[in-house]
């Protein structure tokens, strides 16, 4: 009963008798059956109560049931504790050490925050700006025990204690990667990214996902593997002259397949330099230099003897490999070995150069009298040498061989672009 009822029936208990005596009439009270000049000494004297003791009238009112509410609600004794989730849970194993790695805390704030190796090393991390998650931001070693500490804030005042442990994968082997590309180096319009593993890949896909390529300007490419130890990425059409390329293989940590783990990431940042293309044709017996679309050299040239399928130089899409001031050449199945030529650039894997050819001068844009070399004179192999990067296309035509896979390395672009989205791991 409320403290007004109770203050009302102190302040009125000398008419209690006649109150009583005309309760029983329905519809009226003590003061209807007043006179009324005594109702309205009664009610000023009422109010005069209530303004000398402060009291409010007891209507129930939300605003009064809101501000108890409020005050309770502010209780930290009614507050939940923190709730503390890690990942991976505590006593987890067989952890990738790329897996994702974090705690997050309800109710509560990240106060104190480790996660440490066997030898008390810390786990770099971040904790988000709210302090409600913390997520490590370096792999982890392989077979190692982590161990969490520290503790949460809770909203009810409490601290809650981080802690367990989790142990990461020990694989049955690792397997590397390197490139064929490196930092700060410029390229041909024709180089291919070319990844090469320890040992083949058993889950290509897994592994094609970890691979990353950045180009601006913009340059639509895709990866492809040429075998279970190699995949190449190249661009759909020739790259863009002056592009920035950077690579991002985030391998270490990724399964290979059968309990093998990638042993190393690797970035590499290189560039693509202007456009030239070498233009070669066996027929015409001409090799032409055509730089950002105008021609600027046109040499005679004598290529392989069509009288050997083994010595014709190959039709197709050639990348220069690398260059030689001095080469000294083999080949025992036709009488020759260490036989010194100059300005020498590979084109191929198959034995196949451009280089300077004294000797053969006078069936130079004649004849083709090699063994499957470009043959030039001294003056113009030097001057192509000058002027080539690796990653040049050279292009043949009018022979009676096709480039094959069997012919090297660089053999990408015998392919057409469907042929080559074929060979991705990664369906679409």
């Amino acid at each position: 009963m409320c403290e007004c009822d109770h203050l009302s029936r102190g302040a009125t208990n000398r008419h209690s008798t006649t109150s009583v005596r005309y309760a029983g009439r329905r519809g009226t009270t003590l003061t209807d059956s007043m006179p009324a000049p005594r109702r309205r000494s009664l009610a000023v004297l009422a109010a005069a109560l209530v303004a000398a003791l402060g009291l409010t009238a007891c209507t129930g009112s939300s605003g009064g049931g809101s501000t108890a509410q409020g005050a309770q609600g502010d209780d930290p004794a009614a507050s939940p504790p923190a709730a503390v989730s890690l990942e991976p849970g505590a006593g987890s194993d067989g952890i990738a050490p790329r897996d994702p790695v974090s705690v997050t805390v309800e109710n509560g704030t990240i106060a104190e925050i480790a996660l440490t190796n066997p030898d008390g090393k810390e786990v770099e991390g971040e904790l988000s700006e709210d302090k409600t998650n913390w997520t490590a931001t370096e792999a982890l070693g392989y077979g190692k025990k982590y161990t969490w500490s520290g503790n949460a804030k809770g909203a009810d005042g409490k601290d809650v204690p981080i802690k367990g442990s989790f142990t990461t994968v020990n694989p049955s082997s690792t397997n590397g990667v390197s490139s064929n590309v490196g930092d700060g180096k410029t390229y041909g319009i024709a180089m291919p990214i070319s990844l090469t593993f320890d040992a083949p890949v058993k889950d290509k896909a897994a592994v094609e996902k970890a691979l990353h390529v950045e180009t601006a300007p913009e340059n639509e490419g895709s990866w492809a593997w040429l075998s279970d130890s190699s995949v190449h990425w190249r661009p759909k059409e020739y790259w863009q002259p002056n592009t920035e390329v950077k690579l991002n293989a985030e391998l270490y940590g990724v399964h290979f397949g059968d309990g093998v783990y990638g042993s190393n990431d690797l970035t590499v940042e290189f560039s693509i330099g202007r456009a030239q293309i070498a233009k070669g044709n066996t027929q015409t017996h001409r090799f032409e230099i055509y730089r950002d679309g105008e021609k600027v050299a046109d040499y005679p040239a004598s290529y392989g003897r069509e009288s050997d399928p083994n010595l014709v130089t190959r039709n197709g899409v050639h990348v220069v490999m690398s260059k030689h001031a001095k080469y000294f050449m083999n080949n025992p199945g036709y009488g020759y070995e260490d036989f010194e030529v100059n300005w020498a650039v590979r084109i191929s894997n198959n034995g196949e150069f451009t280089h300077a050819a004294p000797w053969s001068v006078g069936d130079q844009g004649r004849a083709n009298v090699s063994h499957g070399c470009v043959n030039l004179s001294d003056a113009n192999a030097k001057e192509f040498y000058d002027s080539a990067l690796p990653g040049d296309p050279v292009e043949i035509t009018g022979s009676s061989q096709d480039l094959k896979e069997r012919d090297g390395l660089y053999y990408d672009w015998i392919y057409s672009w469907e042929e080559w989205q074929s060979f991705s791991a990664l369906d679409g």
